[in-house]
């Protein structure tokens, strides 16, 4: 992560944050938020990462993450039991977004987010006398380039995150599906019934808890 300087962009005052989050649907694995600064001039092709292709996204996650300010949260799979996967959600953007502003300071003029929810009231740890409340974007990973480069950190380390646990738990096949529910990923379930690190909470694996897998 970048020094903030006035000549790269974010650490003028006023900044702006995007934020984004990668994996509220799959069985396993943590939930990630992205929080971006973006610098200036930022890099060019941002998009929304599902739009882009693997090597374009990791193209990108590379130069984000060597030219502008960011940061990622990791909520792992007990709390998103404990809290629900909403909760989960706000939590890691929150996290994320309290670790960027200590690294650019100051803060942020706007914090424009993905979708049509806020982590402001709906996170306890939101500092929204701070922070504001944020803004909601539908779409916005496609139509703001900070959200799309926050798509872009997230969904990239959220993957490397699942290709590392697949060396550990290899009969999942997470280093293809990511932990989503795939045919391949269902198979392993029923076979091998769940590991630590799947979602006990999602209807998938609790199913097989209930019935014995």
């Amino acid at each position: 992560m970048l020094a903030a300087t006035p000549e790269n962009g974010f650490g003028a005052k006023g900044y702006v944050i995007g934020l984004d989050e990668a994996g509220r649907g799959p069985l396993a694995g943590p939930v990630v938020a992205g929080a971006v600064a973006l610098c200036k001039p930022h890099p060019a092709g941002l998009d929304d990462s599902k739009k882009l292709s693997a090597k374009r996204r990791a193209e990108l996650d590379l130069a984000v993450r060597a030219k502008c300010a960011w940061a990622v949260g990791v909520v792992g799979v007990d709390q998103i039991d404990e809290l629900n996967i909403l909760g989960a959600t706000m939590l890691a953007m929150t996290q994320a977004v309290e670790r960027l502003t200590q690294i650019v300071g100051g803060i942020p003029k706007a914090i424009l987010i993905d979708g049509n929810l806020s982590p402001s009231g709906r996170c306890d740890e939101w500092r929204t006398g701070f922070w504001g409340e944020g803004k909601p974007i539908i779409g916005g990973d496609a139509l703001e380039p900070a959200i799309s480069a926050a798509s872009i950190v997230a969904k990239e380390w959220r993957d490397r995150l699942m290709c590392a646990a697949a060396i550990e738990y290899p009969q999942y096949g997470w280093e293809r599906n990511k932990g989503y529910g795939t045919k391949d990923h269902m198979i392993a379930l029923r076979e091998h019934g769940p590991t630590p690190l799947h979602r006990r909470s999602f209807a998938p694996v609790a199913q097989l808890n209930l019935f014995g897998a």
